[in-house]
């Protein structure tokens, strides 16, 4: 990997609601292939899973339309002057504000991830932003939120693992695939 800006990964986000069932163990090699490298040609696939070139371009179409979920470019965020990573538990007053928050964390580009938890908080968010005053210009912003209590962070320090690929064991299991 490169480390000028520009460089990337491309990763694929799998949704298998649909069709899951419906995987054979080719499928998921290929899976397995595109998340490892998103830019694999088809004749490059298709020597590794031992079908022809048209044979896992159709695959791949299938599976764009059903299991794959999207394309990413994973850039590399200090490249990007985004030093600063941190998870902030919400505590929402009522839940009469859901649509609303949940809203707000679409509409704010620094929230890369939203979750509703159980514990002490309601709903969890992974941020990354430039530096200390931005994550507390954005600290004051969220906790002005429609429904926002309170919030609680954590700054990420290190990061040792990062991932968007999934494990695909569970699909071999549920379809019996060895």
């Amino acid at each position: 990997m490169n480390n000028n800006f520009l460089n990337y990964l491309i990763n694929y986000n799998i949704n298998f609601k649909k069709f899951r069932n419906s995987l054979d163990k080719i499928d998921i090699k290929i899976l397995e292939i595109l998340q490892n490298d998103g830019r694999a040609s088809a004749s490059d696939i298709a020597k590794k899973v031992k079908l022809s070139i048209p044979s896992v371009s159709d695959r791949i179409r299938k599976l764009n339309e059903t299991a794959i979920k999207n394309y990413t470019a994973v850039l590399d965020h200090k490249e990007a002057n985004l030093d600063m990573t941190a998870f902030i538990f919400i505590v929402s007053e009522h839940s009469d504000h859901y649509d609303q928050f949940v809203k707000k964390t679409k509409e704010t580009n620094e929230v890369l991830e939203c979750h509703s938890v159980t514990g002490r908080g309601s709903h969890i968010l992974k941020i990354r932003v430039k530096n200390s005053q931005a994550f507390e210009d954005l600290l004051y912003e969220i906790q002005n939120w429609p429904g926002v209590s309170r919030t609680q962070s954590n700054v990420v320090l290190s990061t040792y693992k990062e991932s968007t690929q999934i494990d695909l064991s569970s699909l071999k299991e549920t379809n019996k695939i060895k």
